[in-house]
């Protein structure tokens, strides 16, 4: 029996086992341990009788050393393993199987983890699981070309969405499913050779899973006991573990990978409706966006907008949470690189706010069908979400402009201007459910956009920031009935020229005795402000005129009025510009004197108030010592005597005012010709002063919407008032009466039949008289001709000047007498 003692070689063993028959060999090897190969002993030794002792480290070392004196034994080893370690689990032999966790051949070793993780045990699915991770943290010099881990992918996710009845395992068997991703993540998305983790069908499981755990990040916090425990707990929080999960996985997703990563996310809040709350939504691109590389953030915001575009028809709730995540990616994306998507991004939002007042006004989907045949005209559209929606979409344009650089800011601009309907008498109007012209709320909406836009934007140049193609259209606006159209339009210019943060300084109008108070950011006007000036001037200044004129203005109007002027003068004013306004406001003080408009008396006084108030500004701003006396002479007379006239009583939540503004008096106005007398004593051109403002009717007014251009704009020489303090005498113009017409009609068809008869007579004479009478005629016009020129060459042709003087002719005359040049005597300084 000495062929069965235990040797050192497997060549007895083999030798004697082919002595016996077929049928023995497996009876025989089966009951004599040294009969079985050497590898097979070796890894039997490595477990004790009891298998809470652990694994014995002497045959630990033993196993190793053979693997390493014989490499080829190694496929073996793990497949020996591995059939252990099954049929262990299927004898229901955990303790061994817990313990037979040990580095082998990779394919032997994923069996063997594979039959860990489809046990219902937790403890074999966890140790599978942590056997795995190690496996995943083991850097292979040689790739895999058929190494698959779909079935990984499917059961760590599955592990994701444990739903055990025990909380504390069922949070355990998550955090495991979680690392397991993560290790295959580590062990794939690297390696172009081995499968590809990007692929669709591995990213719809593997972020689904992640941000399953991660949503239910309120619920863990809330069972946190007490901050004691709260590290611990920290350490045991499957949400912040799916967080770093999907920071790694984003982190290392390339250029064209980005779009398998997104989608999933899309589809997982869309199936779980976490739009609406939009707070984990908002998160979730927030770990994107931060996670992922810089120069890919475009590819997020395209993801989005396309994902907005396909829900046009959804719920407005919905489209407006969509909205405010696309908001809050869109500005951590300006901060890296936004490619190509500027333009298409404000293009679509543009396009969601007309659809969103086409859906408000209708109140259905223009009855299309989704994709179950389902009429999507029937859904209950709510006013107010859509209201609601509009609001998010105008905050989500105004914030991602805020980060664009000043070039493609202005790009956008007149990107939302060319977007706007421009006021036309021809132009269709389309009544909705609630009577509102489509177009008016378009315009309002894009209006709003475009102040959102224009908040805070700063450019050193006027011509580049109201290029002459946007300042047309948008005061084209300006022309419009609408009150509200009209704010926005004031708003929006005051925004363009504030460049120094000065516009809240004059949000309320009053008339400080010392505006030092104010600290005024004051620069000096440029030479391209000067450029626009000279430029868009009388066109700015026409419109605050018109603007003035409206009997619908609100005490915000008046006060975008007062700021906007004040920022005129602040911003881009020369003495050329100054007198200009001066003017203008004068001629403001006369409308509401005269009151051709029929002008409530709130409008009167307000606009009493407004001149009031600008000229205390601007005589403070020239200082100017009797400009600045005028004003506050007449202010303070207003004060005493007319407060209803001051912004003080006037711009108030009660306003204090004058039944009887017929009676105001010289005092209590200023005067044109003082103002110009002074002014003009400090270098300002006061001939330009003296003449009183007109505007001029132009393009933009014939595309207005006021009732009647002829009697909003005067087409007069001069306007004055028959009550003005500076009343001059004209000469009456002649009165158009009806006989004056006849007479003039009459008159002509007399000249018309005297002019025939003329005509007739003239060509009588030339058919019918002799040849004599027309020859003398004809000669005696030749001579008349010949002395009329005669006398022209005496009167234009005259000899030159003589230095000895002149001379007497006959008759007393005096004459010319002319000598040579060539003999006049020249002084000697002139001659050299």
């Amino acid at each position: 029996m000495g062929v069965f003692s235990n040797q050192s070689s497997d060549i007895p063993v083999k030798s004697a086992i082919s002595c016996f028959p077929p049928e023995l060999k497996i009876g025989v090897c089966g009951c004599c341990g040294a009969l079985r190969p050497r590898y097979k002993r070796l890894v039997d030794n490595i477990f004790p009788e009891d298998p809470e002792d652990g694994l014995v480290k002497t045959n630990m070392e033993k196993l190793t050393f053979y693997a390493l004196s014989a490499p080829e034994k190694l496929d073996r080893i793990g497949a020996y393993l591995s059939e252990r370690l099954i049929r262990d689990v299927g004898r229901h032999r955990y303790g061994r199987s817990l313990r037979g966790h040990l580095a082998c051949p990779v394919e032997s070793f994923l069996k063997m983890v594979a039959k860990l993780l489809e046990s219902e045990k937790p403890n074999l699915q966890i140790l599978g699981t942590n056997s795995f991770v190690k496996f995943a943290n083991i850097e292979e010099d040689t790739p895999s070309y058929h190494r698959s881990y779909d079935f990984f992918v499917s059961r760590f996710s599955e592990m994701c969405h444990s739903s055990h009845d025990d909380l504390e395992i069922k949070t355990k068997i998550r955090m495991s499913g979680i690392k397991g991703l993560q290790g295959v993540v580590r062990k794939t998305v690297n390696d172009e050779l081995q499968a590809n983790i990007w692929d669709p069908q591995h990213m719809d499981k593997i972020v689904p899973s992640l941000l399953f755990n991660l949503q239910h990040v309120e619920e863990a916090e809330s069972r946190s006991p007490s901050p004691l425990q709260a590290p611990e707990k920290e350490k045991e929080n499957p949400a912040e573990l799916a967080e770093r999960c999907l920071r790694e996985l984003l982190g290392r997703a390339a250029f064209g990978n980005i779009k398998n990563a997104i989608k999933p996310v899309l589809i997982h809040l869309d199936n779980h409706s976490l739009w609406e709350p939009k707070v984990f939504a908002i998160r979730c691109f927030k770990i994107i966006m931060y996670s992922i590389q810089p120069q890919h953030s475009h590819l997020v915001i395209q993801q989005l907008l396309g994902h907005l575009d396909a829900n046009s028809r959804s719920a407005a709730t919905v489209r407006a949470g969509i909205v405010e995540v696309l908001s809050e990616a869109a500005v951590i994306a300006a901060t890296g690189s936004v490619g190509p998507t500027v333009l298409e991004m404000f293009n679509t939002l543009l396009r969601q706010l007309r659809l969103s007042i086409d859906y408000a006004l209708t109140g259905s989907y223009d009855g299309s069908y989704d994709g179950a045949g389902v009429s999507l005209g029937t859904k209950i559209i709510k006013e107010h979400e859509e209201r609601m929606f509009q609001e998010a979409v105008i905050k989500t344009i105004g914030s991602f402009a805020s980060t664009l650089p000043t070039y493609q800011r202005s790009e956008v601009i007149l990107f939302i201007m060319s977007k706007v309907p421009l006021p036309s008498l021809h132009h269709p109007v389309e009544m909705g459910r609630t009577g509102e012209n489509r177009n008016r709320l378009t315009q309002i909406m894009l209006l709003k956009s475009l102040l959102q836009v224009s908040l805070g934007f700063q450019c050193s140049n006027m011509m580049s920031a109201l290029p002459s193609n946007f300042l047309d259209r948008l005061l084209s606006t300006a022309l419009m009935d609408d009150p509200e159209i009209r704010l926005f339009v004031l708003e929006i210019l005051i925004s363009f020229i504030d460049r120094h943060g000065n516009r809240h300084k004059f949000s309320s109008i009053s008339t400080l005795s010392d505006i030092s108070v104010l600290k005024l950011k004051v620069d000096k006007c440029s030479r391209q402000d000067t450029v626009f000036m000279k430029k868009h001037s009388q066109q700015l200044y026409r419109h605050i005129y018109l603007c003035c004129k409206e009997e619908t203005n609100t005490q915000k109007h008046y006060e975008a009025l007062y700021g906007l002027l004040a920022l005129i003068s602040i911003e881009l004013a020369n003495e050329e510009v100054v007198v200009d306004l001066i003017r203008l406001v004068l001629a403001i003080q006369d409308l509401a004197q005269v009151n051709e408009e029929n002008l409530p008396v709130y409008n009167r006084c307000a606009l009493y108030a407004l001149g009031a108030a600008y000229l205390n500004l601007i005589s403070q701003l020239t200082t100017v010592p009797a400009f600045c006396q005028h004003i506050h002479e007449v202010i303070e007379t207003r004060k005493k005597e007319a407060p209803y006239m001051l912004p003080e009583d006037v711009f108030v939540e009660k306003p204090r005012l004058s039944q009887d503004l017929d009676g105001v008096v010289i005092e209590f106005l200023f005067r044109q010709s003082k103002i110009s007398e002074v002014l003009g004593g400090s270098g300002y051109n006061s001939d330009r002063l003296s003449l009183p403002y007109i505007p001029q009717l132009t393009d933009e007014d014939r595309l207005s919407k006021r009732k009647s251009i002829g009697e909003t704009i005067s087409l007069q020489v001069e306007v004055e008032s028959r009550n003005s303090p500076e009343r001059e005498e004209r000469v009456p113009a002649e009165e158009i009466t009806y006989e004056t017409l006849k007479k003039a009609i009459v008159d002509s068809v007399a000249v018309e039949e005297q002019e025939r008869e003329r005509r007739r007579q003239v060509v009588e004479k030339f058919q019918k008289a002799p040849f004599e009478e027309i020859a003398a005629h004809c000669g005696a016009r030749a001579s008349l001709l010949q002395s009329k020129l005669n006398q022209i060459f005496e009167i234009t042709i005259r000899p030159p000047p003589s230095p000895s003087g002149t001379i007497t002719a006959a008759y007393g005359q005096p004459q010319n007498h002319s000598i040579p040049v060539y003999e006049m005597k020249f002084p000697d300084l002139c001659v050299y």
